[in-house]
């Protein structure tokens, strides 16, 4: 099995749980401290810092306020946090020698455990000033996800939340990744459903109040084909294009979506 946080292939139907209101509080919290922990990331990102030690400030602030970093072990990933710099997309090693520089793009995945469920979001942000591509680029898959979260209401289905950030990537220039897809969250990291970032309108489960997602757009500036490097974990576009990504985890409600990974 590919070490990756998240899956590839439909595996048939499962059960999508939903939470109760109790649940639903729990991950609020949980989010709130991964919130936490992305925002000051984003604070203290500057030419020279490694992304070791920005694992290192992740995980201290995630046990400073009683949670447990959920990437940590998880499959046997060896750190708290996930640090993805220019083409990597995802599942990047924060390591002492991957040191950041003036122009770089960097994604950082974080999830905690805060009294057995999990929150999960992700934030793609410069080193520096960086080239007017890579601002757009961040720029596009932004707005992409919160384009994404608008269609995630009661009576829609999965793939409307892929059909909307694949035509408005596409739309853009982009392309998005597709060997890697949003999932359910809640006690474990990847519940059903899967969210890919790219379908057809009206098809995958139906949605219902009570449904938490995280939703995760990976966007790149060439071809969405992926490799992935020795270390096992860190996946890159193959023609080593720019890649973005964010990510939020989303409880579906009668009056809408509610973004829980926010401050």
């Amino acid at each position: 099995m590919r070490k990756a946080k998240l899956v590839k292939t439909p595996r048939g139907p499962a059960k999508i749980k939903i939470k109760a209101p109790w649940e639903i509080n729990l991950l609020r919290k949980a989010n709130a401290i991964v919130a936490e922990v992305l925002y000051k990331l984003k604070e203290i990102i500057a030419p020279g810092i490694s992304a070791w030690e920005l694992n290192k400030i992740a995980e201290e602030i995630a046990r400073g306020r009683g949670a447990l970093p959920a990437f940590k072990g998880y499959r046997g990933y060896p750190f708290s946090l996930c640090v993805s710099v220019n083409e990597e997309v995802v599942h990047g090693l924060p390591l002492k020698e991957k040191v950041l520089k003036e122009g770089d793009i960097v994604s950082l995945d974080f999830g905690a455990v805060y009294e057995g469920y999990i929150g999960d979001a992700a934030i793609t942000v410069p080193v520096g000033k960086v080239s007017p591509e890579a601002e757009r680029l961040m720029e596009v898959t932004e707005k992409a996800l919160y384009k994404a979260i608008e269609k995630a209401r009661v009576g829609n289905r999965v793939q409307d939340i892929s059909y909307t950030i694949q035509k408005f990537v596409e739309k853009k220039g982009y392309n998005v990744i597709r060997d890697f897809v949003g999932h359910g969250v809640g006690q474990s990291l990847h519940e059903p459903p899967e969210v890919p970032n790219f379908g057809k309108r009206g098809k995958g489960p139906r949605l219902l109040a009570g449904m938490v997602l995280a939703i995760e757009p990976m966007v790149v500036t060439g071809s969405h084909e992926i490799e992935i490097l020795p270390d096992g974990w860190t996946a890159v576009t193959k023609d080593r294009g720019l890649a973005a990504h964010f990510e939020h985890s989303i409880v579906v409600t009668v009056k809408g979506p509610e973004i829980l990974s926010r401050l």
